[in-house]
């Protein structure tokens, strides 16, 4: 059945991602002469601990858009994405190709890896914001990056904080009316039906009926910190760093936007 939902997550992000990323950064051969002209940037606040990547495998979960994994490569990584995406990966590999640099895209589901791509001698996992909400086993999630990284390899991590994304619910825009009032179960293990993140980058989805929305919406299931800590701690991932990150927008100032792990594989 988690199968089930994971091949009908994918087939959301698959849908009209490509013309979702051309809306947001333009096509290819525009979009790279940001990444170009400072690489380093492109992979804030993550680069502070990042570190030098010359020489070094790096695998990117979950990659996306590819503009992470270009990012490093053009820092020197040997940069691999892995990402359930088709329509994700046709962008990257134009991206990449635009940045004349190499970044390998593996299309699959993580948790279905073929056994040839599980060789254990990766350096660094990268991944960053919305993915640890796509599975709903967690351990069986960082096994498998546990089973990409070799002795000592680097976990690094940054997503969305639970308190902001299961708990709290703002309204108002401005400071003077800005309210943010408890109305969600932080502990809830439900899973959750929304609009798939790149549908707010395609302005046919406005006006659309739920029904037309349908191809657009993923499940998942929001984790506390608590479960994510224990997820990869169980996994043979010594947790080094946790970060909590503030809220940029002053409206919101107090509550946790995200959170970052750094952690090494034992």
């Amino acid at each position: 059945m988690d199968q089930d939902r994971r091949i009908r997550n994918g087939q959301a992000w698959s849908n009209s991602s490509y013309q979702a990323w051309v809306n947001r950064f333009g096509v290819p051969e525009k979009a790279v002469s940001r990444i170009l002209k400072d690489p380093k940037r492109r992979l804030q606040p993550l680069d502070q601990y990042v570190g030098d990547v010359s020489g070094k495998k790096v695998v990117n979960l979950l990659g996306s858009h590819g503009s992470k994994a270009v990012a490093l490569s053009l820092l020197g990584a040997d940069a691999t994405v892995i990402d359930i995406s088709e329509s994700n990966a046709a962008y990257a590999r134009e991206l990449a190709d635009a940045a004349n640099v190499e970044v390998r895209y593996v299309v699959e589901d993580i948790l279905n890896l073929p056994v040839a791509e599980m060789t254990g001698d990766y350096d660094m996992a990268f991944m960053e914001n919305g993915i640890l909400h796509y599975f709903t086993d967690l351990n069986a999630y960082f096994e498998v990056v546990a089973g990409l990284l070799k002795k000592g390899g680097t976990l690094i991590l940054q997503d969305f904080h639970p308190v902001s994304t299961k708990l709290i619910e703002s309204q108002g825009k401005s400071q003077a009316v800005r309210k943010h009032k408890v109305t969600g179960d932080y502990f809830s293990e439900e899973l959750v039906t929304m609009d798939v993140a790149y549908s707010k980058f395609l302005p046919e989805l406005q006006y659309a009926t739920s029904e037309e929305r349908a191809p657009f919406q993923v499940q998942i299931r929001q984790w506390t910190l608590g479960e994510i800590v224990t997820a990869i701690g169980s996994q043979g991932l010594w947790i080094k760093r946790l970060v909590e990150e503030p809220h940029p927008d002053e409206l919101d100032r107090g509550i946790p936007k995200s959170f970052i792990i750094v952690a090494e594989k034992v």
